[in-house]
């Protein structure tokens, strides 16, 4: 199993990079977010999914931890494929992606080309039962006290960050003395992350 691959980056085409790693060519299929990361003969790391079966061994690489859990999330819900997963990551981020699904909005998943809306609602029923489950568990007050109410900034970007596959320790920190009250639920979510890669 592949966990990720590091190389130099021989290949960029639509969908598609060739990681150079010890003088073998690995072609990932790949979002246009991570595509833009990438430049030709720049050393690169690229955190791989795997989909194997009988007709198929075809690799998923992706420039970050956020987007594959992204990704993995996506395939994991009922009719949703790697190409598809790959489409809706190439037209949002993991941030918008999980901003989308925790507010219900199923326009930006039937924006991209080949998702109807019964994938997309299924997309955000699937995940957002996901994750009321996660809130459940996240407690982001200094005082003790309950702060999770419906469209509470702080609920919706801890259940941002829960899609992103980041626990509730973790989203417990990240969100710890950012200026809630006057951020937007997706500069609290990009903040969050910024303090979780460091």
């Amino acid at each position: 199993m592949f966990y990720y691959i590091e190389g130099n980056v021989a290949v960029i085409d639509v969908g598609l990079a060739v990681i150079d790693c010890g003088g073998v060519g690995y072609a990932l299929n790949t979002t246009a977010n991570s595509l833009s990361r990438l430049r030709l003969g720049d050393k690169a790391r690229m955190y791989v999914y795997e989909v194997i079966r009988e007709d198929c061994f075809d690799l998923y690489g992706f420039a970050t931890l956020e987007e594959k859990r992204s990704f993995e999330m996506l395939v994991g819900v009922s009719g949703v494929g790697p190409k598809a997963a790959q489409a809706i990551l190439s037209s949002n981020t993991p941030e918008s992606l999980s901003l989308a699904i925790v507010s219900g909005n199923e326009k930006s998943l039937t924006a991209v080309p080949g998702i109807g809306k019964k994938i997309a609602q299924r997309i955000v029923m699937e995940l957002r039962d996901k994750l009321s489950k996660e809130i459940g568990e996240i407690d982001v007050s200094s005082s003790g006290q309950p702060v999770f109410v419906q469209g509470d900034k702080r609920a919706d970007a801890a259940a941002a960050l829960g899609v992103l596959g980041y626990g509730a320790s973790e989203i417990n920190a990240a969100l710890k003395g950012l200026d809630i009250e006057h951020l937007s639920v997706e500069d609290i979510i990009r903040q969050a992350l910024r303090s979780m890669a460091t």
